[in-house]
């Protein structure tokens, strides 16, 4: 789960990294009182999209005046941020985030993520950052230096000195940014493993005019599978991408895809082969949508409301196969509870096999569904394009 750079340091600040002070803003009027609160003489004006590359597209503003912060929120909020990470479409940008700028003389990059080879956490540490630090990694991969955490030790003092080294600080500076890098590097391997994330980039980790580290912006991947002891986290699910909150709470696998068919299925090998029989008759899918094998009824209602949610969606075909923990007549429910709620009338198409086949075609009946049976995959295929051709 990917957090947006305001939540990443509100969550990161208490254990002691070092960021400037800033606040988010909605609107151009809040972001007028941010900076004036801040009360300094230089401002960034920071896009809150979950996509990197902000700064390359313009999502990243130095101003000098209360004024320009205003009219500078005013121009970001309410556009489409277009980024290498975003896609064509770009990201619509709902709010900013402003915080005192620092007169740079530095850029350096730390990280902590897990080893998988390992099976241990790791901190990367690069004398390059900044917006380059990738391609600077793939010029010069001796200059990322990772050092592997014994889970026992901790980050020992030798790992902090190894990684400072890598960080190559300027021979002017005075011991005091030594101490205050391992430092930083302790509240990172901290907030790493209390926050259960799976990835923590400070990029870039400045060293400013003065002579203090300031990290100026962070990435934070927190592990799905801890979001269960992680609520502070999960509850800021409703700030991803639509239906994210949903999948998050009802445990189903779903992945929006350019197609106009609503696809609901159980097991994700089948549901691939679903789009594999649909591609063959010249439709796709709107979705990918796999149940899990345990799925209640009110999971397979979130499930289907997010199918049936979706407006580009203008056939919807069920293949569901009974068996185990799963039973036809539940998923039937689930789905009546569903078009209900939903309120929406597209043509359906429900092919059920196995556990209580027959009864959840019932049910759907019965619960006054409208939908036409199909007895094979490829029965269900050729209704599914027959019904878009008379769309």
């Amino acid at each position: 789960m990917l957090v947006h750079e305001y939540q990443a340091k509100q969550l990161l600040a208490p254990y002691g990294l070092p960021f400037p002070p800033g606040a988010v803003a909605y609107t151009a009027r809040e972001a007028e009182r941010v900076a004036q609160r801040l009360g300094v003489d230089r401002f960034a004006v920071k896009a809150q999209i979950l996509a990197g590359g902000r700064g390359e597209a313009g999502g990243v503003r130095l101003v000098t005046t209360v004024a320009d912060v205003r009219e500078t929120a005013a121009r970001m909020l309410g556009s489409r941020l277009v980024t290498a990470q975003t896609g064509p479409a770009g990201e619509l940008v709902r709010r900013v985030y402003i915080e005192q700028a620092h007169r740079v003389s530095s850029e350096f990059y730390l990280a902590a993520l897990v080893d998988r080879a390992a099976g241990r956490v790791a901190l990367m540490a690069s004398p390059r950052g900044g917006a380059d630090v990738e391609r600077a990694a793939r010029r010069d991969p001796a200059s990322v230096v990772k050092v592997t955490i014994d889970p026992d030790r901790g980050l020992t003092t030798d790992d902090a000195a190894r990684l400072v080294d890598a960080l190559r600080l300027p021979a002017s500076c005075p011991e005091t940014v030594s101490t205050a890098a391992c430092a930083v590097l302790d509240a990172l391997h901290r907030a790493f493993v209390e926050l259960d994330a799976a990835q923590i980039e400070l990029n870039p980790l400045a060293l400013t005019a003065d002579g203090a580290l300031v990290a100026l912006d962070v990435k934070l991947i927190v592990d799905d599978n801890a979001l269960f002891r992680q609520r502070q986290i999960a509850d800021l699910r409703d700030e991803e991408a639509a239906g994210t909150l949903e999948r998050a709470r009802h445990g189903f696998n779903y992945l929006k895809l350019d197609g106009n068919v609503g696809l609901m299925a159980n097991g994700a090998a089948l549901a691939m082969a679903t789009m594999d029989i649909l591609a063959l008759h010249g439709v796709r899918a709107a979705n990918f949508l796999d149940l899990p094998p345990s799925a209640s009824r009110e999971q397979i209602g979130a499930a289907f409301r997010q199918v049936l949610s979706d407006p580009d969606v203008q056939v919807v075909l069920v293949n569901v196969v009974g068996g185990g923990l799963t039973r036809c007549d539940s998923v039937a429910e689930g789905m009546a509870a569903a078009v209900k709620a939903v309120g929406r009338n597209v043509p359906m198409v429900v092919r059920f096999e196995g556990t209580n086949r027959d009864l959840g075609k019932k049910t759907l009946r019965d619960t006054g569904v409208d939908f036409e049976p199909a007895q094979t995959l490829s029965d269900a295929a050729r209704a599914v394009a027959a019904a878009l051709g008379a769309h």
